[in-house]
């Protein structure tokens, strides 16, 4: 069976997929792989702001994927492209996919969710914490499944703060997963620790002053 799909996406480019929860560090991810070789589809329409300094590298096409607008993928070949994990399961089935899918601890993932809606002036409190974790959790079970089920999907997880802990041996894995070949000192330069650690700092403090 592995001998018949070789044969199907072989002779195709391979489409790099970035996905993950919301602020799971994916854009982190997209400039790292940027950086090291793999040019990303973007079309910069959402620029940088306080909640991503760095950029979000999204194409806002990826965003219509759930309503058949799906041709653009032609010009993903090659290329990185950033697909919120809701959107994967509309991944047409003639491509090969390589996915990235960033992971991050629940709680993290709360807090700066909630911080990019204080400053878009919506409700962080509309739904309670043990409410979003327990769709989060659901999500992710159904997207891993699904992933794990599609011949021309593979993947590789990579944990946020590993990545920002020690990012060498995370970029070894995903330029072994990609087939070699990526700048992986660049990569390695785009990871930024104290933006991390300053963001956790603001967050706890400003989780304290709120309790």
């Amino acid at each position: 069976m592995k001998g018949i799909f070789k044969k199907l996406f072989g002779s195709k480019k391979v489409i790099t997929v970035v996905s993950g929860l919301p602020r799971s560090g994916t854009s982190m991810m997209m400039k790292m792989l940027d950086a090291g070789g793999i040019p990303p589809l973007t079309d910069k329409v959402r620029t940088a702001d306080d909640d991503n300094p760095k950029g979000y590298f999204e194409f806002e096409r990826v965003k219509q994927m759930d309503k058949g607008d799906t041709t653009w993928m032609a010009d993903a070949q090659g290329k990185t492209v950033k697909v919120i994990s809701q959107l994967l399961k509309y991944l047409p089935a003639e491509h090969e996919y390589k996915v990235i899918f960033m992971r991050r601890n629940m709680s993290e993932i709360l807090a700066s969710q909630k911080k990019m809606l204080v400053n878009r002036g919506e409700d962080p409190n509309a739904a309670s914490d043990e409410e979003i974790a327990a769709l989060f959790e659901k999500h992710l079970n159904s997207v891993m499944d699904w992933m794990a089920a599609q011949p021309n999907v593979s993947v590789t997880y990579i944990h946020y703060s590993d990545m920002l802990a020690n990012p060498l041996p995370q970029i070894a894995q995903i330029n072994e997963f990609l087939g070699g070949g990526l700048d992986v000192q660049a990569m390695a330069e785009v990871v930024d620790p104290n933006l991390y650690r300053n963001r956790k700092n603001r967050l706890n403090k400003e989780n304290s002053l709120s309790n």
